[in-house]
């Protein structure tokens, strides 16, 4: 049997948070009473794009990601993942 804390009730979204921040939701949790669940419907986070690219560059950014061991498309999204990252700060 666990042992589970009972969750406060709060008057504001403001301490809930504040609560949150500091305690660990597992506490609260009665694990013997999780169950597996399957979402087969899940749309993916990913959209999907056309991007034209001159071959000569295509070919040089396969050749990088063959150097890493990783796809083209995963390289070309982590260089821009990274590229935008760097312009917000």
């Amino acid at each position: 049997m666990s042992k589970q804390k009972k969750i406060p009730e709060f008057h504001s979204e403001a301490e809930e948070r504040a609560y949150w921040e500091t305690h660990d939701s597992s506490e609260h949790l009665d694990w013997t009473q999780a169950r597996l669940v399957s979402m087969p419907n899940l749309k993916p986070s990913t959209k999907t794009i056309s991007l034209r690219l001159p071959e000569g560059l295509l070919d040089r950014i396969k050749i990088e990601a063959n150097k890493r061991d990783m796809p083209y498309q995963s390289l070309i999204k982590a260089w821009l993942a990274e590229d935008v990252e760097g312009r917000r700060r």
